[in-house]
This record gives structure tokens, sequence and C-alpha cells, in this order.
């Protein structure tokens, strides 16, 4: 069980897990074991416990998206990081490859989105659409190889396929992600895109904490040399 998830951060309050693309965070309707199952399941067997482990989930990453996921082990952490998500206190740096090159070498976009959930896709609609939110987001060129270009991203919301949409919709869809305009889909149908890092203050020790995920071992991201 242990080898399922990949533990990069654990106190007595949260407890952070670097994401396989293929994981889900949460049950759905594939009924496929999500993460937060996983990780349950560590916490009952590590420390012992009888009956039912809380934890809970402040925020999700796509099913083809890898890298850190915040879970609160506690109902307290959970209320306090609700807030911090709530209200955009968590930075939370992404790494993107992409095969167009970007207009500029760092860039802020700004856009407003609308979620269809029914096709569990979002669009770029104009900003006088009632039904649509903002969302910002600020990226930058870091590194390129012959055919590809790597891209980070800080984003300041967090809407639903935010930095999918947004990078399609400047021509630079992610690499693997045939629902935002990739042509073609990668091997393992998962997608480019890495949530690196996520930086807030701690919900019970009130200091700031930085959290880091290493790259997946796939050698896609190996090609743009050290990156750090």
């Amino acid at each position: 069980m242990y080898e399922q998830i990949e533990i990069i951060y654990e106190d007595n309050h949260i407890i952070a897990i670097n994401k396989k693309a293929s994981q889900i965070v949460q049950g759905d309707k594939t009924g496929d074991k999500p993460l937060s199952e996983l990780v349950k399941e560590y916490l009952k067997v590590k420390y012992n416990k009888q009956g039912n482990v809380y934890l809970g989930v402040p925020h999700r990453l796509d099913r083809p998206v890898s890298g850190v996921v915040l879970f609160a082990k506690t109902s307290k952490s959970l209320t306090r990081l609700n807030e911090i998500f709530r209200l955009s206190q968590a930075q939370k740096t992404y790494y993107a490859i992409v095969a167009n090159p970007p207009k500029h070498q760092e860039d802020k976009l700004i856009d407003y989105i609308y979620r269809n959930r029914k096709q569990n896709k979002s669009y770029i609609v104009e900003a006088e659409n009632k039904t649509a939110k903002k969302a910002i987001l600020d990226y930058k060129l870091i590194a390129k190889s012959e055919r590809y270009y790597l891209l980070e991203i800080n984003l300041i919301t967090g809407r639903h396929h935010q930095i999918r949409v947004q990078l399609s919709n400047m021509d630079c869809p992610i690499r693997g992600d045939l629902k935002y305009g990739y042509p073609r889909s990668n091997d393992n149908a998962n997608i480019n895109l890495h949530s690196r890092e996520i930086s807030f203050i701690h919900p019970v020790k009130n200091e700031k904490i930085s959290i880091i995920a290493p790259f997946p071992e796939d050698k896609i991201w190996t090609i743009f040399g050290d990156i750090k």
C-alpha cells in the first residue's frame, strides 16, 4: 500500500502527497480507489487508529495532472486551509510542457472562464458573461529543447481546468492534453502539467511552509536538464 503514495510532508495537522498523474484525489463515477482513501489507509496503519480515520480535502488536482496535493488530518486544519484557498492566500506553482513557443518570455493572463459541468470542460468567454469567473495566472518560459518549451506558472486564481484552458487559448496547449487542443495523447493518457510547489501559512503553527513535489520519472521531464 505504501508504495502507492509518495509522502513529501507530514506533521500532526497536515499531510502532502506527490500525486501520480493517473490518480484521482477523491472518488468519482469510475469507482477507482482515490488518493484520499489510500492516505486514510496509511494513517490507520501507521498510527494504529481504531474506527474511521479523519482526512479533509482542501483542494484537488485533475486526474491527468501530477504533483502536490495537500490533505488535512484534523477538522481544525481543514477549516483554516479552506479559508486560505478561498482567499487565494496559498502560492501555487506549476510546470507545463508545451510544443508551441509562447509569444512572450513572460506574461500575465487574465481571462473569464465558463465551466460546462456536463462536458467537464471550461471555455474562455467574454467578461460580460454572468456565469463566467475571472481567471488570472502568471507564466514565464524557463527552458526549451529541440521540440518543447517548459513554462513555470504561478496560479493567482483557482478555476476549473484554468491552466489547461488559458494556455490553450494562447495557442500553447499542454503536451498530451487532447481535451484542450493538443493533437496527440501521451502513451499513458496523462498530461505534462505538474503541481510543483505550494507555499502557505501553516494552519496551526502559523509559520510559512513550502512543499515541493519532485518531477515525475517520465523521461520527458529530463530533456530540459537539471530543472529546479
